[in-house]
């Protein structure tokens, strides 16, 4: 079994954000590191493929040096890495973000797709919808638990009056909550190897997004003004 699990790179919890007033876009360029919740989908995948065999590739979308945040998860133990770096790719709204995971995630071929519930730095929890909409492909949200069996994933989701159960046909896509699990720390072992398991580097045009399909070309969304919070009474 082939999983895919799409992970983010987001500024560090401990560093202050800001939004560039030029750009009107968050300022990335402090420390980083990868979304909390992600590290749960990878953390799952890693059970399941130990479980019934296969591997588990990682795909992201970010600038060059998202890929040291991608080698924590290939220490955790992921086997590969496929990083979308584009500066075309600057400013891409929710399109085109799915466009091009959708589009690198159609090379992948994975049978099982991975997602966080949400990222810590925009909180939208609407991406994967988004791209499994592109690869029709069924999905479930904010699952606190998985369990895959033949042709088949089936997940709980916790809600306010008990559990709601779901199963899809593979090939599927799924959000994990942080409910699901707690991720391993990466062993010194899985650190000093993680720097030669295969992490390929693709461009926009390599995934089958052409220059107007993301980045701010690409964009449907614009930001029109930014204020501060109101001060407290």
């Amino acid at each position: 079994m082939k999983i895919a699990v799409c992970v983010k790179q987001v500024p560090d919890a401990t560093v202050h954000k800001r939004i560039d007033p030029g750009t009107k876009r968050l300022d990335r360029s402090g420390e980083a590191a990868l979304n909390p919740t992600d590290l749960n989908a990878v953390e799952e995948a890693l059970r399941i493929r130990d479980e019934h065999g296969g591997e588990v590739v990682l795909v992201s979308l970010g600038p060059e040096k998202a890929v040291e945040s991608l080698r924590k998860a290939l220490a955790m133990g992921a086997d590969s890495a496929v990083l979308v770096a584009d500066e075309a790719a600057a400013g891409s709204d929710l399109l085109g973000t799915s466009r091009a995971l959708a589009g690198a995630l159609e090379r992948v071929e994975a049978d099982l797709i991975l997602f966080g519930q949400a990222s810590n730095d925009s909180d939208g929890s609407v991406l994967w919808a988004a791209v499994a909409d592109r690869l029709r492909r069924p999905v479930i949200s904010q699952a606190a638990s998985l369990t895959v069996e033949s042709g088949s994933v089936s997940g709980k989701r916790q809600t306010e009056h008990g559990y709601d159960a779901i199963s899809a046909p593979l090939p599927a896509i799924v959000a994990v909550s942080d409910a699901i699990n707690e991720p391993r720390y990466p062993s010194l072992k899985g650190i000093m190897g993680a720097k030669t398991k295969p992490q390929e580097t693709l461009s926009l045009g390599d995934v089958g997004v052409d220059a107007g399909g993301a980045g701010e070309a690409g964009a449907k969304t614009t930001v029109l003004d930014l204020g501060p919070p109101p001060s407290r009474g």
